[in-house]
């Protein structure tokens, strides 16, 4: 018996460990995205989101001014800093950062470690020091100053500008309204449908029940992009054409499967003692799915309006057929892909907070609704 129980004990600690390792998997890459929508352009595009906290090389460029080149015994001499250029403030704000190497050509900005002195193709010869001192030097009378370029340590470096680029966007405050108006009738529509549908063909004999069983689980595997071009055509000819009405349909549909496959198999597990003791006491249907369904199945509805929820929230496919392309129908998905993403197509930033925006605000919008309103409606149908 010792041995058994110890066996249990190490089952239990295996997969205990096990999980937690699924679900550090499975939070890295939001953890990745939120540290990532806090950081510039630069840093992103030259180290990973876990190096955030440290400093990062970057390359910069530095405009030299030719207006105080001195004569000294027959050479041209230009000195200066290239931290003192006023580009560089914000990146520099001391005026202190380091030098690593650095370049006369924007395709080797690190050609040339600090302090080398190297020849310019201009002629004459130009080094810059690991403080950002710099020194040309010329035979003849320097007309222009040659642009430098350097590799320089920063400071890690965190923003908002990107969550005040994708949140205070022309028109974001609209196309948030507009992702409500589609979200929130495209996930409880197919739940109220599905959960009718999965009581009966857990609890109620009629002719074709495995059909209909076998029907639904043969439409999950039916892809959506397949049924895309022939229900936006079926949605003309009826007259819904591209609106919210009919993309409220077209999720539904496309939902629907899934939701009656899960909840008929949810439901089908719960006690028959309970409902059979419902119908002795001359319940109905209608009353034992409302005050004894409804209840029990929670748990099953929650999970299946959490998928719904998030699925439509981060729709984009479906509201790009089935929704005119105006502004005034735009919803958050389109907004962001078509409006910051387009004109910033490398700006990964941005893409980063789009991404975890899309999945932190309907997680916010559907836990404080399922708080505030689902409990209630299922408590109110409970009494």
């Amino acid at each position: 018996m010792d041995n058994i129980a110890g066996q249990n004990q190490g089952g239990k600690l295996a997969v205990n460990i096990t999980v937690v390792i699924l679900v550090l998997l499975w939070l890295l890459p939001t953890i990745g995205l939120f540290v990532s929508s806090f950081r510039d352009r630069d840093q992103i595009s030259n180290s990973g989101w876990w190096q955030a906290p440290f400093s990062v090389d970057l390359n910069f460029r530095a405009r030299v001014a030719a207006d105080g080149a001195r004569e000294e015994g027959g050479v041209f001499i230009l000195e200066g800093n290239v931290f003192d250029d006023p580009a560089l403030a914000a990146n520099f704000p001391d005026g202190d950062g380091v030098v690593a190497a650095y370049g006369t050509r924007a395709v080797a900005p690190d050609e040339f470690p600090a302090g080398q002195v190297s020849e310019l193709r201009s002629g004459g010869t130009v080094v810059v020091e690991r403080d950002g001192r710099y020194r040309v030097e010329s035979a003849e009378e320097i007309a222009r100053g040659p642009t430098l370029y350097f590799e320089a340590r920063t400071a890690p470096k965190f923003t908002l500008a990107n969550y005040r680029t994708v949140l205070f966007a022309d028109g974001m405050d609209r196309a948030f309204i507009n992702t409500l108006t589609v979200t929130i009738p495209a996930t409880i529509i197919p739940i109220l449908i599905a959960a009718f549908a999965a009581y009966a063909l857990a609890w109620m004999d009629f002719p074709g029940r495995g059909l209909l069983i076998a029907a639904v689980v043969g439409l999950l595997v039916v892809p959506l992009q397949l049924a895309l071009v022939p229900l936006l055509k079926l949605h003309t000819d009826i007259g819904i054409g591209q609106s919210f009405f009919g993309i409220w349909l077209a999720h539904t549909g496309f939902g629907l499967p899934l939701a009656v496959y899960l909840l008929r198999n949810y439901m089908v597990g719960l006690p028959r003692d309970i409902i059979e003791s419902a119908k002795v006491d001359g319940a109905t249907d209608f009353q034992i799915f409302v005050r004894i369904i409804l209840p029990l199945s929670f748990p099953a509805l929650a999970s299946f309006a959490i998928f719904q929820f998030l699925w439509t929230w981060n729709d984009l496919l479906v509201a790009k057929v089935f929704l005119p392309s105006g502004a005034e129908s735009q919803v958050m998905t389109v907004k962001i892909a078509d409006d910051l993403l387009g004109s910033r197509g490398g700006d990964w930033g941005i893409l980063a907070t789009a991404a975890f925006v899309s999945i932190a605000v309907p997680l916010l919008v559907f836990f404080t609704m399922q708080r505030y309103l689902v409990r209630g409606l299922l408590a109110g149908s409970v009494k």
